[in-house]
């Protein structure tokens, strides 16, 4: 198994860039779970102390040096001399590698309107991450580079929950890509909770692509 037991692991409390993240060790394992020693924040050194059905996001480097993650849930709690909670645990099929950066970008044709001067156009997303996305954009160029337009993202979840993010984004760059015209925006202060909203939708397509591999 990549996960074992021994393994330091980091915990992200809401899947963000600026989340609360702890540490913790794993101290046992078992089919579907894992235990860990209580979590200690990285920065205060403060305990956790998290409750049943908290939904968390893993992450560990195995033996090979590779970064993994994995969603989990908080599942009860244990003492055996050692104070330890349950986490839920995917199996090493279900665990997305994490590329060294700070958002990961996944590939994915997401509807998103922009607004500009008053005008509302709707196009097809070439990819997505929590910090901007890159549009396709047929027929005549609409943007100019570092240019600033709104923005409304729909992104639909897997438990069929559809979730719409309104932004502003810069234009960063105009290009071209198997003969197709593309427009790369980074997102102008992005705030916790639509950050949140962006990644979430960017680990479950992750998934996706994975259980369909």
């Amino acid at each position: 198994m990549l996960l074992s037991i021994g393994t330091v692991i980091v915990i992200d409390t809401n899947l963000t860039a600026d989340s609360e993240k702890y540490k913790s060790k794993v101290i046992d394992m078992g089919d579907g779970f894992v235990m860990i020693d209580y979590p200690t924040h990285t920065e205060t050194g403060k305990t956790a102390f998290f409750l049943d059905g908290t939904q968390l996001l893993v992450s560990f480097i195995d033996h090979m040096k590779m970064s993994y993650a994995f969603r989990t849930e908080v599942s009860g709690r244990l003492n055996k001399g050692i104070p330890m909670l349950k986490l839920s645990y995917p199996g090493d099929e279900q665990l997305i590698k994490v590329q060294r950066r700070q958002f990961v970008r996944v590939e994915t044709p997401i509807d998103i309107a922009v607004e500009k001067d008053g005008h509302y156009s709707h196009y097809v997303a070439e990819d997505i991450s929590a910090g901007g996305t890159a549009l396709n954009l047929p027929g005549k160029v609409p943007f100019d580079a570092d240019e600033i337009v709104s923005l409304t993202i729909v992104l639909p979840y897997m438990n069929k929950e559809i979730k719409y993010v309104k932004l502003k984004a810069r234009i960063i760059r105009l290009w071209e890509k198997d003969g197709r015209k593309i427009a790369s925006l980074q997102f102008e202060d992005i705030g916790p909770i639509d950050s949140q909203s962006i990644i979430r939708f960017c680990f479950e397509r992750q998934l996706q692509v994975r259980n369909r591999s």
